[in-house]
């Protein structure tokens, strides 16, 4: 009989799936998957349960044992921010013309195409770019493929990043570039200086020469320190021949400088901070820009959409370019091989753009830039406490509880037992930073909440 919740599961269904497959065995389909990989003994699952009321009860009461920032005070970033998402996003997302479609023709998705297009229109704006791909998996997806870009364009293979990345983002960032022999792409990490947060200059200049394809940097980094030297950056770089590509948390762009103004030739980051819900075990987006050059756009894994003139005069629609160097359109002959997207995200993504224009973004970094230099100063109150870098930050500061006695492990169990989650523990990731965590601060945040942290630090470090 078959699974109640699959119904190609029957014994006759499954032997002539085999069959089409040409093996006898469903193990055969997973041989390339390496011993090592596969569970040492069976996995002691119980049995199943066929009632649907029964399986609803059951994943409700496993997700019930979850707590959410929607529960709780929440100071949490490092990647992946809570933002204010408007409703009008969630309602346009969940039109159906844009969640049920897959895909289709120029024709049949022109309102999917035009918001597309609205996507890499604005987006251009806000970053200082011409050419915008439609967005990726990641951030760490679209630096991957940027910095595959660039050795594909200079023909060398090494790139150098800074020591601050994010260790999740620099381990995607070794996975794109790994490959066997010529193919490979050296990942040279450059150091950062202690006192100020942000590259160490002489450092890099050491490490960047003739076989360096492309120089990547964040601003504002992993540890929330806005890159005052990246222009410096940039110049080095193209000394040298080689690309400058930079990564950008794109909501700070109404009060920092695009990348285009300070020498970026390929813009990388984000989309989620756009109207993303935070979520997990999902993609929440990566973009990809440049100036509009054809060397570029060559180079390019992602799809385009642009506007194309009809056989009625006076008339334009959308439809996809340079398709044929993609995945989609090449499959393993494309640029790259782009996975899954995110393209859901990307109508959600020119929804809150559209809505909050040139004006909103620089009111909306004003006030994250405002609440989160206000933070640090209240929580720089607390006894033993100190901000390591207490300027030159956006919306993330690193906080150092070395001087408690208390470890970061310590301190967020305390807050989380008072309905806060604390910032990311550096501890294991940056050792060299001592007890440090990475907070958190945005335009959600009020007085009352900072105020309730700084409280609940006085008498965590206190017991």
């Amino acid at each position: 009989m078959a699974h109640p919740y699959m119904p190609n599961s029957t014994p006759d269904a499954r032997a002539a799936m085999m069959r089409a497959a040409g093996v006898t065995d469903v193990d055969e389909l997973f041989e390339q998957i390496p011993a090592d990989h596969l569970a040492a003994e069976p996995i002691a699952l119980g049995d199943g349960v066929r009632a649907e009321a029964s399986v609803r009860r059951h994943v409700r009461r496993l997700l019930d044992r979850n707590d959410s920032c929607a529960e709780n005070l929440n100071f949490l970033g490092a990647g992946c921010w809570q933002h204010y998402v408007p409703a009008v996003c969630d309602e346009i997302a969940s039109r159906s013309e844009f969640l049920t479609p897959v895909w289709g023709t120029p024709s049949s998705d022109h309102g999917r195409n035009q918001a597309w297009f609205e996507y890499a229109s604005q987006l251009g704006e806000l970053v200082g770019m011409d050419f915008v791909g439609l967005p990726v998996y990641s951030w760490g997806a679209a630096a991957g493929h940027a910095i595959r870009m660039a050795a594909r364009m200079t023909g060398r293979r090494e790139v150098v990043v800074p020591a601050t990345l994010d260790p999740e983002r620099l381990a995607v960032i070794r996975t794109y570039c790994g490959g066997e022999g010529g193919e490979a792409i050296a990942v040279v990490v450059a150091r950062h200086d202690p006192d100020t947060g942000r590259l160490d200059l002489a450092d890099l200049e050491a490490k960047v020469g003739d076989a360096t394809a492309a120089v990547y940097l964040e601003t504002p980094n992993h540890l929330g320190v806005v890159e005052a030297d990246a222009a410096a950056v940039a110049r080095l770089a193209r000394g040298h021949g080689a690309e400058t590509i930079v990564g950008v948390d794109p909501i700070s762009l109404g009060v920092l400088k695009p990348p285009s103004e300070y020498g970026a030739d390929i813009t990388v980051g984000t989309t989620q901070p756009l109207g993303v819900h935070m979520n997990a075990g999902g993609g929440v987006g990566g973009f990809i820009a440049t100036r509009d050059e054809e060397r570029y756009a060559r180079e390019y894994p992602t799809l385009q959409v642009s506007l194309a003139d009809t056989r009625v005069p006076g008339e334009r629609a959308f439809g996809m370019t340079l398709f044929h160097q993609t995945s989609y359109g090449s499959r393993e002959e494309g640029n790259d091989w782009t996975g899954n997207s995110v393209y859901l995200w990307t109508v959600v993504n020119a929804v809150y753009m559209a809505l909050m224009g040139p004006r909103g973004f620089a009111d909306i970094g004003a006030t994250i830039a405002a609440n989160s230099a206000y933070a640090a100063r209240r929580i720089g109150t607390v006894p033993g406490v100190s901000v390591r870098w207490p300027s030159g930050f956006f919306k993330e500061f690193v906080v150092d509880f070395t001087a408690t006695g208390r470890t970061v492990a310590q301190v967020n169990a305390a807050l989380r037992a008072r309905g806060i989650f604390g910032g990311k523990d550096l501890s294991a990731d940056f050792p060299e930073l001592g007890q440090a965590a990475l907070y958190c601060v945005t335009e959600i945040h009020t007085d009352d909440d900072i105020t309730a942290l700084v409280s609940a630090l006085h008498e965590v470090v206190a017991a």
